[in-house]
């Protein structure tokens, strides 16, 4: 929204994640969406001024990459998680690796859990090296990250079942990438749905024992998920958490993940997914007899 309200900002450093459906309500359609999120590439005129770090996994950012290459202004370089590249920043198997030959193992850290957030520490990587910080520094920095709040938040370990915090995933693809990044999950999910609904979800279903849903979108979602998931009609979030503690304890499964990741936005039981992911750490927090992890 920031950026679609800009009419002469430039950036230094500018960085493009990924694009998947989202706002299409307020910018009409996919390419209005595009056109918000390039506005970040404004070009300050100057040759060679600018950086731009631009993650190239999903078609509209290895079109913006594309397009981008050729433009003076600008040095541009991609990030990968998907595939090995020779120009820029990529990871593999859990190893980021860059063009200069710097290697750095991520995949072992916890608050970089899942392939969203190897991408999140590629482009950290080509942001830092651009501003002179070595890859030592950079490497350090890594390990001692205590990760966002609501962004895949390990609230709590409590008698072996993990809680974790992903209030920030309210479409269908980034609940997907915390989907990806768990197993054993008792899923929460819910609210006023987007565009993509579950779809993006699928293949990761299978890491799902058990979805407990919330909100508006209860009825919708249990038709999308059909006979691949047991489904429980929750209502809110204090219910949910209840019964996916009872549901976990009684299954008894290895390492249980408790994962709230709603897929939706909040507003029709909360006014910002803020308030809901601060609403599920405090009703975990009052569950007592564990502590963070």
């Amino acid at each position: 929204y920031q950026l679609d309200l800009t009419h002469t900002a430039t950036f230094d450093i500018a960085v493009l994640l990924n694009v998947t459906p989202d706002h299409l309500d307020r910018h009409g359609d996919m390419a209005g969406y595009v056109a918000a999120k390039k506005k970040i590439f404004r070009g300050s005129g100057v040759a060679g001024r600018q950086i731009a770090v631009i993650g190239i996994d999903d078609a509209y950012g290895k079109t913006a990459h594309d397009e981008l290459r050729g433009d003076p202004v600008w040095h541009v370089i991609p990030v990968s998680v998907d595939n090995t590249i020779d120009d820029g920043v990529w990871v593999a198997d859990g190893i980021l690796h860059d063009r200069e030959g710097n290697t750095c193992p991520i995949g072992h850290i916890d608050t970089l859990r899942g392939r969203h957030n190897w991408q999140n520490a590629a482009v950290t990587w080509a942001v830092a090296r651009a501003r002179g910080l070595s890859p030592s520094q950079i490497a350090r920095a890594f390990e001692t990250y205590p990760g966002l709040p609501h962004r895949l938040e390990t609230v709590a370990v409590i008698d072996g079942i993990r809680y974790v915090n992903d209030s920030k995933a309210t479409n269908g693809e980034a609940a997907a990438r915390a989907l990806s990044s768990f197993e054993n999950i008792y899923w929460i999910a819910g609210g006023v749905a987007k565009e993509d609904g579950l779809t993006p979800t699928e293949p990761y279903l299978d890491r799902v024992r058990h979805a407990f849903l919330i909100g508006e979108a209860a009825i919708t979602f249990e038709s999308m998920l059909g006979s691949r998931v047991p489904v429980t009609h929750s209502g809110d979030l204090e219910t949910a958490l209840r019964d996916a503690g009872a549901c976990a304890r009684a299954e008894g499964v290895s390492s249980p993940v408790i994962l709230l990741s709603p897929a939706c936005a909040s507003f029709d039981q909360y006014a910002n997914f803020t308030l809901r992911g601060d609403d599920f750490r405090d009703l975990v927090n009052s569950l007592g007899g564990g502590g963070a992890a």
